[in-house]
């Protein structure tokens, strides 16, 4: 998500996720892809006991009437016995089944749908779930702003949550898992999800299209997108990209947004020679004619409004390295995703005539008034949790000072180091969740170096940072 992006949807309940069966057995019993629930800052969203493999999305919508109907069968590995299980939802549920069998359940609030099967799950069996459900997005009143849509064009595109509004799951970063994402809508429209088309299948007036994402993916990165879109596809770089504009938006906005995703796998060739290898199958991007402020960074393909530049293409695709290959294991430790995809953002100006990163971080040194150091950006909504402001998760210094502290740890540590450790992050941590203070830890592993103080002053501090060179000034 880009620095201007400050509206995204709220959950407001403040209500706890439920932690459903024999949860209070030994830590010991939860495999270590166990969701960390639940999360200060959002605790209800996201369910413990089980852990998530697999989404089958089978959405209809219907643009018109911006009404939207479906059935998810839910893969899922119990960590302990389950005699019931929370999962997230925000839809009118009409029918539960496990392993496909009828099973009892209810909204225990407007967010939480509680399932009891027949017979409780077997800690390590894998089952499957499937629930049917329809609604209006629109209408539910517990956010609705990220969910973006007209009599002709709908993204489903929010951070910190959005899967609620269209599909069942557990709702948390922390559980990601693997999807098929089948929409159905009128054959005139285009439907543009993550990872790779699979196929389209028409029936009398409408067409079902099936996206397949094959790798771990969080819940909140799933989107689909809907509409009159202009489609740009093949390879480039040696990567395969998939492009669409909406038709909606006038010719030239239309010309200059497609240029502009045509960037994509430039943008990411060069990340993977400062990165490794790309992690997944395609790049590219989604343009919408909807008013949206922000852009998301969509698994494998990246969402923007009509306003989309160079440097939020360069941010969005760093992001597919930083958030989403190696995403956040709890909400608090968001600088890892915007602090490192803003810091890629100058290291790309260093690279192509502009300005150095050293450079840069001097002048924004200089300029950064006492306000801008007093957020612990490790812990942004700390007390506050979990009625924290959208502007303390998303604010500037969270993507700022969060740069500049990679800008000057290159300083300290020195480039060749600082390279081995970003490289060596994603490979460690990649197709999973890490921590603020696990990034830390490898930091002084890979310099040799002992760093807490700077991390402190850097991230955690309400001044700013010694200007020695200690502290990379």
């Amino acid at each position: 998500m880009p620095l201007l992006s400050r509206v995204v949807p709220t959950l407001t309940s403040g209500l706890v996720a439920v932690v459903v069966g024999a949860l209070a057995s030994s830590a010991a019993a939860v495999p270590t892809s166990a969701p960390r629930v639940p999360d200060p800052y959002y605790p209800a969203d996201g369910n413990a006991g089980y852990d998530v493999l697999h989404y089958d999305i089978h959405d209809t919508y219907r643009l018109g009437e911006r009404r939207l109907s479906g059935v998810t069968t839910i893969r899922l590995a119990p960590s302990v016995e389950l005699a019931e299980l929370d999962l997230d939802l925000l839809l009118k549920v009409d029918s539960v089944e496990v392993d496909g069998q009828p099973a009892e359940f209810e909204k225990t609030t407007i967010h939480e749908l509680r399932v009891t099967p027949t017979t409780a799950l077997t800690p390590g069996t894998p089952a499957d779930v499937t629930v049917r459900y329809h609604g209006y997005p629109q209408r539910i009143p517990q956010g609705g702003e990220g969910w973006l849509a007209d009599r002709h064009e709908v993204v489903t595109m929010g951070e910190p949550h959005m899967a609620a509004w269209w599909f069942p799951s557990n709702d948390h970063p922390s559980d990601k898992a693997r999807f098929d994402i089948r929409i159905t809508t009128g054959k005139g429209r285009e439907v543009v999800s993550n990872g790779v088309r699979v196929g389209r299948t028409e029936h009398g007036r409408r067409a079902t299209t099936h996206w397949r994402m094959s790798d771990p993916m969080a819940t909140y990165l799933a989107f689909f997108a809907a509409g009159d879109f202009a489609i740009e596809k093949g390879r480039s770089h040696g990567l395969s990209y998939y492009n669409a504009v909406s038709r909606r938006l006038g010719l030239a906005d239309r010309q200059r947004s497609m240029s502009a995703l045509r960037k994509s796998a430039k943008v990411t060739a060069w990340l993977q020679d400062e990165l490794g290898t790309y992690p997944f199958a395609t790049t590219g991007g989604v343009v919408t004619s909807l008013d949206v402020n922000f852009a998301l960074e969509n698994q494998s393909r990246p969402t923007y409004g009509s306003w989309i530049y160079g440097g939020v293409v360069v941010h969005e695709l760093a992001h597919q390295w930083f958030g989403d290959d190696v995403s956040v294991a709890r909400w608090r430790d968001v600088w890892l995703n915007e602090g490192f995809a803003t810091y890629m953002e100058h290291r790309w100006t260093e690279t192509h005539g502009g300005a150095s990163t050293a450079s840069w971080l001097r002048r924004a040194y200089r300029a950064a008034g006492a306000d801008f150091w007093d957020l612990d950006i490790a812990d942004p909504c700390g007390a506050t949790a979990p009625q924290c402001s959208m502007n303390d998760l998303f604010g500037s210094e969270i993507y700022e000072r969060g740069s500049m502290a990679l800008a000057a740890l290159r300083n300290v540590i020195g480039k060749p180091d600082f390279r081995r450790l970003l490289r060596r992050w994603v490979d460690i941590h990649g197709g999973g969740n890490a921590t603020s203070e696990q990034f830390e830890s490898l930091a002084e592993r890979v310099s040799g170096q002992q760093l807490d103080a700077f991390f402190d002053a850097w991230l955690r501090a309400s001044s700013k940072p010694p200007r020695t060179a200690d502290y990379g000034l």
